[in-house]
Protein backbone atom coordinates (compact mmCIF):
# COMPACT_ATOMS: atom_id res chain seq x y z
CA UNK A 1 0.00 0.00 0.00
CA UNK A 2 1.48 3.42 -0.90
CA UNK A 3 2.58 5.80 1.83
CA UNK A 4 -0.65 7.79 2.02
CA UNK A 5 -2.93 8.94 4.81
CA UNK A 6 -5.41 6.48 6.35
CA UNK A 7 -8.26 8.50 4.84
CA UNK A 8 -6.72 8.34 1.37
CA UNK A 9 -6.20 4.58 1.75
CA UNK A 10 -9.84 4.12 2.74
CA UNK A 11 -10.96 6.13 -0.27
CA UNK A 12 -8.88 3.84 -2.50
CA UNK A 13 -10.46 0.77 -0.90
CA UNK A 14 -13.98 2.16 -1.36
CA UNK A 15 -13.27 2.94 -5.01
CA UNK A 16 -12.41 -0.71 -5.72
CA UNK A 17 -14.87 -3.38 -6.80
CA UNK A 18 -15.24 -5.23 -3.51
CA UNK A 19 -17.10 -4.50 -0.27
CA UNK A 20 -14.86 -3.06 2.47
CA UNK A 21 -15.32 -5.06 5.69
CA UNK A 22 -14.52 -3.18 8.89
CA UNK A 23 -14.86 -5.21 12.11
CA UNK A 24 -15.49 -3.32 15.32
CA UNK A 25 -12.59 -2.78 17.74
CA UNK A 26 -12.77 -1.67 21.36
CA UNK A 27 -9.24 -2.00 22.77
CA UNK A 28 -5.64 -2.52 21.70
CA UNK A 29 -5.96 -6.31 21.60
CA UNK A 30 -9.04 -6.34 19.38
CA UNK A 31 -7.41 -3.76 17.11
CA UNK A 32 -4.31 -5.95 16.79
CA UNK A 33 -6.34 -9.08 16.08
CA UNK A 34 -8.37 -7.38 13.35
CA UNK A 35 -5.20 -6.23 11.61
CA UNK A 36 -3.53 -9.66 12.01
CA UNK A 37 -6.50 -11.28 10.26
CA UNK A 38 -5.95 -9.09 7.23
CA UNK A 39 -9.03 -6.87 7.34
CA UNK A 40 -8.52 -3.60 5.45
CA UNK A 41 -10.15 -1.23 7.97
CA UNK A 42 -11.58 -1.13 11.49
CA UNK A 43 -14.61 0.50 13.08
CA UNK A 44 -14.74 2.24 16.47
CA UNK A 45 -18.27 1.94 17.77
CA UNK A 46 -19.73 4.33 20.32
CA UNK A 47 -21.70 1.42 21.75
CA UNK A 48 -18.63 -0.78 22.20
CA UNK A 49 -16.73 2.17 23.65
CA UNK A 50 -19.47 2.91 26.17
CA UNK A 51 -19.60 -0.73 27.27
CA UNK A 52 -15.83 -1.28 27.41
CA UNK A 53 -14.69 2.11 28.77
CA UNK A 54 -17.59 3.13 31.00
CA UNK A 55 -19.32 -0.19 31.64
CA UNK A 56 -22.56 1.54 30.61
CA UNK A 57 -25.13 1.07 27.80
CA UNK A 58 -25.11 3.04 24.55
CA UNK A 59 -27.26 6.02 25.54
CA UNK A 60 -25.03 8.90 24.47
CA UNK A 61 -23.02 8.82 27.70
CA UNK A 62 -19.54 9.01 26.13
CA UNK A 63 -18.29 12.58 25.78
CA UNK A 64 -16.29 13.79 22.79
CA UNK A 65 -13.07 13.97 24.82
CA UNK A 66 -13.58 10.44 26.19
CA UNK A 67 -14.24 9.09 22.71
CA UNK A 68 -11.24 10.94 21.27
CA UNK A 69 -8.96 9.52 23.98
CA UNK A 70 -10.34 6.04 23.27
CA UNK A 71 -9.73 6.54 19.53
CA UNK A 72 -6.18 7.72 20.20
CA UNK A 73 -5.41 4.42 21.94
CA UNK A 74 -6.82 2.50 18.99
CA UNK A 75 -4.79 4.62 16.57
CA UNK A 76 -1.62 3.68 18.48
CA UNK A 77 -2.48 -0.04 18.31
CA UNK A 78 -3.17 -0.37 14.57
CA UNK A 79 -2.17 1.16 11.26
CA UNK A 80 -5.56 0.36 9.70
CA UNK A 81 -7.85 3.15 8.48
CA UNK A 82 -10.30 3.87 11.29
CA UNK A 83 -14.00 4.68 10.90
CA UNK A 84 -15.33 6.37 14.05
CA UNK A 85 -18.81 6.89 15.46
CA UNK A 86 -19.21 10.53 16.60
CA UNK A 87 -22.87 10.17 17.64
CA UNK A 88 -24.75 13.45 17.03
CA UNK A 89 -21.58 15.55 16.89
CA UNK A 90 -21.69 16.36 20.63
CA UNK A 91 -23.63 19.61 20.31
CA UNK A 92 -24.15 22.40 17.79
CA UNK A 93 -22.40 22.96 14.48
CA UNK A 94 -19.54 24.56 16.43
CA UNK A 95 -19.10 21.36 18.46
CA UNK A 96 -19.19 19.38 15.23
CA UNK A 97 -16.38 21.53 13.84
CA UNK A 98 -14.24 20.99 16.94
CA UNK A 99 -14.95 17.25 16.82
CA UNK A 100 -13.85 16.96 13.18
CA UNK A 101 -10.72 19.00 13.83
CA UNK A 102 -9.87 16.71 16.77
CA UNK A 103 -10.29 13.55 14.70
CA UNK A 104 -8.30 15.01 11.82
CA UNK A 105 -5.36 15.42 14.20
CA UNK A 106 -5.79 11.78 15.25
CA UNK A 107 -5.54 10.60 11.63
CA UNK A 108 -9.06 9.15 11.51
CA UNK A 109 -10.12 8.02 8.04
CA UNK A 110 -13.89 8.48 8.37
CA UNK A 111 -16.55 9.53 10.84
CA UNK A 112 -20.30 9.15 10.89
CA UNK A 113 -22.68 11.69 12.37
CA UNK A 114 -26.34 10.92 13.05
CA UNK A 115 -29.64 12.80 13.22
CA UNK A 116 -31.00 11.52 16.52
CA UNK A 117 -32.22 13.79 19.27
CA UNK A 118 -29.64 14.07 22.05
CA UNK A 119 -29.22 12.06 24.24
CA UNK A 120 -29.17 9.43 21.50
CA UNK A 121 -29.46 5.69 21.96
CA UNK A 122 -28.31 2.57 20.16
CA UNK A 123 -29.90 2.51 16.72
CA UNK A 124 -31.54 -0.85 17.38
CA UNK A 125 -33.28 0.13 20.62
CA UNK A 126 -36.88 1.33 20.79
CA UNK A 127 -37.86 4.92 21.52
CA UNK A 128 -35.61 6.82 19.10
CA UNK A 129 -36.41 10.33 17.90
CA UNK A 130 -34.75 12.48 15.24
CA UNK A 131 -34.10 16.20 14.91
CA UNK A 132 -35.54 18.26 12.02
CA UNK A 133 -33.83 17.44 8.74
CA UNK A 134 -32.58 21.01 8.29
CA UNK A 135 -30.76 20.85 11.62
CA UNK A 136 -29.12 17.55 10.78
CA UNK A 137 -28.12 18.75 7.29
CA UNK A 138 -26.53 21.83 8.85
CA UNK A 139 -24.32 19.59 11.00
CA UNK A 140 -23.31 17.59 7.93
CA UNK A 141 -22.30 20.82 6.19
CA UNK A 142 -20.31 21.83 9.27
CA UNK A 143 -18.48 18.49 9.28
CA UNK A 144 -17.65 18.75 5.58
CA UNK A 145 -16.35 22.30 6.00
CA UNK A 146 -14.27 21.38 9.06
CA UNK A 147 -12.31 18.68 7.27
CA UNK A 148 -11.02 21.36 4.85
CA UNK A 149 -8.66 19.69 2.33
CA UNK A 150 -8.29 16.48 4.32
CA UNK A 151 -9.37 13.19 2.73
CA UNK A 152 -11.50 12.30 5.77
CA UNK A 153 -14.78 10.69 4.69
CA UNK A 154 -17.96 12.19 6.16
CA UNK A 155 -20.70 9.59 6.58
CA UNK A 156 -24.20 10.86 7.38
CA UNK A 157 -26.35 8.48 9.39
CA UNK A 158 -30.10 8.70 9.67
CA UNK A 159 -32.16 6.93 12.32
CA UNK A 160 -35.47 8.04 10.81
CA UNK A 161 -36.54 4.55 9.69
CA UNK A 162 -38.03 3.59 13.06
CA UNK A 163 -39.83 6.81 14.03
CA UNK A 164 -40.78 8.14 10.58
CA UNK A 165 -40.67 5.24 8.12
CA UNK A 166 -38.45 4.19 5.24
CA UNK A 167 -39.60 6.83 2.74
CA UNK A 168 -38.72 9.67 5.11
CA UNK A 169 -35.42 7.98 5.97
CA UNK A 170 -34.45 7.79 2.28
CA UNK A 171 -35.49 11.42 1.74
CA UNK A 172 -33.32 12.47 4.67
CA UNK A 173 -30.41 10.43 3.36
CA UNK A 174 -30.55 12.23 0.04
CA UNK A 175 -30.82 15.60 1.80
CA UNK A 176 -27.58 14.77 3.61
CA UNK A 177 -25.99 13.86 0.27
CA UNK A 178 -27.00 17.32 -0.98
CA UNK A 179 -25.37 18.77 2.17
CA UNK A 180 -22.06 17.19 1.16
CA UNK A 181 -21.95 13.78 2.84
CA UNK A 182 -19.64 11.31 1.09
CA UNK A 183 -21.55 8.21 2.21
CA UNK A 184 -24.88 7.32 3.81
CA UNK A 185 -25.59 5.04 6.76
CA UNK A 186 -29.33 4.41 6.96
CA UNK A 187 -29.74 2.69 10.30
CA UNK A 188 -31.99 -0.26 11.15
CA UNK A 189 -33.79 -1.27 7.94
CA UNK A 190 -36.06 -4.17 8.76
CA UNK A 191 -35.82 -6.54 5.77
CA UNK A 192 -33.70 -7.45 2.79
CA UNK A 193 -36.30 -5.75 0.62
CA UNK A 194 -35.70 -2.52 2.52
CA UNK A 195 -31.93 -2.90 2.11
CA UNK A 196 -32.44 -3.27 -1.64
CA UNK A 197 -34.73 -0.22 -1.72
CA UNK A 198 -32.12 1.85 0.09
CA UNK A 199 -29.45 0.76 -2.39
CA UNK A 200 -31.71 1.74 -5.29
CA UNK A 201 -32.93 5.09 -3.98
CA UNK A 202 -30.09 6.71 -2.05
CA UNK A 203 -27.78 8.82 -4.22
CA UNK A 204 -24.48 8.00 -2.52
CA UNK A 205 -22.27 5.04 -1.55
CA UNK A 206 -23.79 3.11 1.33
CA UNK A 207 -22.76 1.71 4.70
CA UNK A 208 -24.30 -1.51 6.05
CA UNK A 209 -24.46 -2.07 9.80
CA UNK A 210 -24.24 -5.81 10.51
CA UNK A 211 -25.45 -6.84 13.97
CA UNK A 212 -26.64 -10.19 15.27
CA UNK A 213 -30.10 -10.24 16.86
CA UNK A 214 -30.94 -6.74 15.67
CA UNK A 215 -33.76 -5.19 13.67
CA UNK A 216 -31.85 -5.66 10.42
CA UNK A 217 -31.42 -9.12 8.85
CA UNK A 218 -27.82 -10.34 8.83
CA UNK A 219 -26.66 -10.62 5.22
CA UNK A 220 -23.39 -12.04 3.97
CA UNK A 221 -20.73 -9.76 2.56
CA UNK A 222 -21.44 -11.19 -0.88
CA UNK A 223 -25.14 -10.30 -0.68
CA UNK A 224 -24.42 -6.77 0.57
CA UNK A 225 -21.96 -6.25 -2.26
CA UNK A 226 -24.47 -7.48 -4.82
CA UNK A 227 -27.02 -5.00 -3.42
CA UNK A 228 -24.52 -2.20 -3.95
CA UNK A 229 -23.22 -1.46 -0.45
CA UNK A 230 -19.61 -0.24 -0.30
CA UNK A 231 -18.75 -0.56 3.40
CA UNK A 232 -19.91 -3.04 6.04
CA UNK A 233 -19.27 -2.39 9.73
CA UNK A 234 -19.53 -5.04 12.45
CA UNK A 235 -19.68 -2.91 15.62
CA UNK A 236 -20.24 -5.52 18.31
CA UNK A 237 -18.73 -8.67 16.82
CA UNK A 238 -15.50 -8.60 18.84
CA UNK A 239 -16.86 -7.24 22.10
CA UNK A 240 -19.82 -9.62 22.28
CA UNK A 241 -17.53 -12.58 21.51
CA UNK A 242 -15.15 -11.42 24.25
CA UNK A 243 -17.97 -10.87 26.74
CA UNK A 244 -19.30 -14.39 26.18
CA UNK A 245 -15.83 -15.95 26.51
CA UNK A 246 -14.94 -14.00 29.64
CA UNK A 247 -18.29 -14.77 31.26
CA UNK A 248 -17.84 -18.48 30.52
CA UNK A 249 -14.31 -18.47 31.98
CA UNK A 250 -15.51 -16.70 35.11
CA UNK A 251 -18.33 -19.21 35.41
CA UNK A 252 -15.83 -22.06 35.32
CA UNK A 253 -13.76 -20.38 38.04
CA UNK A 254 -16.82 -19.71 40.20
CA UNK A 255 -18.07 -23.28 39.82
CA UNK A 256 -14.83 -25.26 40.19
CA UNK A 257 -12.37 -22.93 41.82
CA UNK A 258 -10.04 -23.46 38.86
CA UNK A 259 -9.44 -21.38 35.73
CA UNK A 260 -10.26 -22.89 32.33
CA UNK A 261 -7.45 -24.99 30.89
CA UNK A 262 -8.08 -24.12 27.24
CA UNK A 263 -6.88 -20.52 27.46
CA UNK A 264 -3.61 -19.05 26.22
CA UNK A 265 -0.54 -18.69 28.38
CA UNK A 266 1.41 -15.45 28.86
CA UNK A 267 3.86 -16.08 25.99
CA UNK A 268 1.04 -16.86 23.56
CA UNK A 269 -0.97 -13.82 24.60
CA UNK A 270 2.01 -11.46 24.46
CA UNK A 271 2.93 -12.98 21.09
CA UNK A 272 -0.33 -11.69 19.64
CA UNK A 273 0.69 -8.13 20.44
CA UNK A 274 4.28 -8.18 19.24
CA UNK A 275 6.44 -9.84 21.92
CA UNK A 276 9.08 -10.99 19.40
CA UNK A 277 9.29 -7.52 17.89
CA UNK A 278 9.85 -5.87 21.25
CA UNK A 279 12.46 -8.43 22.29
CA UNK A 280 14.34 -7.96 19.00
CA UNK A 281 14.44 -4.22 19.59
CA UNK A 282 15.78 -4.82 23.08
CA UNK A 283 18.65 -6.90 21.64
CA UNK A 284 19.45 -4.17 19.12
CA UNK A 285 19.74 -1.62 21.89
CA UNK A 286 21.92 -3.93 23.98
CA UNK A 287 24.42 -4.44 21.12
CA UNK A 288 24.41 -0.90 19.74
CA UNK A 289 27.55 1.21 20.32
CA UNK A 290 27.30 3.54 23.27
CA UNK A 291 26.90 7.24 22.70
CA UNK A 292 30.36 7.85 24.21
CA UNK A 293 32.01 5.68 21.54
CA UNK A 294 30.49 7.58 18.66
CA UNK A 295 31.80 10.70 17.02
CA UNK A 296 28.60 12.73 16.86
CA UNK A 297 30.20 15.60 15.04
CA UNK A 298 28.96 18.04 17.69
CA UNK A 299 31.32 20.42 19.44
Amino acid sequence: MPDTTPAARLRELLAADHLVIAPGIYDGLSATLVERRGFPAAYISGAAASVSVLGEPDLGLMTMSEMAAHTSRMRAATSLPLIVDIDTGYGSELNVRRTIETYRRLGVAAVHIEDQVFPKRCGHLAGKAVVPVAEAASKVRAAVAAREDDDMIIIARTDARAPLGLVEAVDRANAYVDAGADMIFLEAPESERELEAIANKVRAPLVANVLARSKTPVCSAEVLQEMGFRLAIYPLLAITAAAAAVDAALGTLAHSGLPPTNTQGPAELFGLVGLDRWLSWSKEYETAPSADSKNTGLT
